[in-house]
């Protein structure tokens, strides 16, 4: 009984480290979201602080469309880390069982 959580403290530790080590990855990460068909584009990192908006001139008429369209960038942007977050995190834990309803990182 002493080894099995010697062992499972072991894998917890290892499983703590590997994911500070993807959080740390993902934190780097620059990802761009588009809108309008590249219009605007909007960078931003991991962590989701934004690096950098680029718009195309022919919008710059128009406020309320390109309000619309930094928007839209930004959350596709935003989204795109979720689902690359969500990715590396699900294959540091895949196969261990964890409780209903918990998400990790917590």
């Amino acid at each position: 009984m002493r080894g099995n959580i010697a062992q499972l403290m072991q894998q917890a530790q290892k499983m703590q480290e590997n994911l500070q080590r993807a959080q740390e990855e993902i934190a780097k990460l620059e990802i761009t979201g588009n809108a309008g068909g590249g219009m605007v584009s909007v960078t931003l990192t991991g962590g989701k602080e934004c690096r950098k908006v680029r718009i195309d001139p022919s919008v710059l008429g128009d406020q309320e469309m390109l309000e619309d369209l930094v928007a839209a960038a930004f959350n596709d942007a935003s989204n795109k880390i979720d689902a690359e977050s969500k990715s590396r995190m699900g294959a540091l834990t895949a196969g261990m069982p964890m409780p209903p309803g918990m998400k990790l990182p917590f």
